[in-house]
């Protein structure tokens, strides 16, 4: 199965307490179960997200049934999903850039070792 791979970006707000309590709900195990069964229903394989100072990169691995439009239609209709984003809304906060409302934003490759020419 072939995967295809995205990555966002999203800033924290600039609290290392907040920033630590943001930690501990991504905590293995801690993650709400009806947001790990959205992420795997929508066909995301892999999520991960990484994280310096208050600046956060999340990489996801999604198969070919994964839509980015649908997977946002779904998260709206789902009461659950709805309250810990409310709830992650007071650990994070947009990027300079992010279109009114947005939060997680895609990243642009630009770089790939596999497509350069060494020697």
């Amino acid at each position: 199965m072939k995967l295809t791979r995205y990555c966002l970006a999203l800033d924290l707000k600039d609290d290392p307490t907040l920033i630590e309590e943001y930690k501990r709900y991504h905590a293995p195990g801690a993650v709400w179960p009806a947001v790990v069964n959205s992420i795997k229903e929508a066909g995301i394989e892999n999520m991960e997200i990484y994280l310096i100072g208050n600046r956060m990169v999340m990489i996801m691995e999604v198969t070919d049934q994964f839509d980015m439009a649908a997977k946002a239609k779904a998260d709206a209709g789902n009461e659950r999903v709805q309250e810990w984003e409310e709830l992650m809304w007071k650990f994070q906060q947009a990027l300079p850039w992010a279109p009114p409302g947005e939060k997680w934003i895609a990243m642009d490759k630009i770089y790939d070792l596999a497509e350069q020419h060494g020697d």
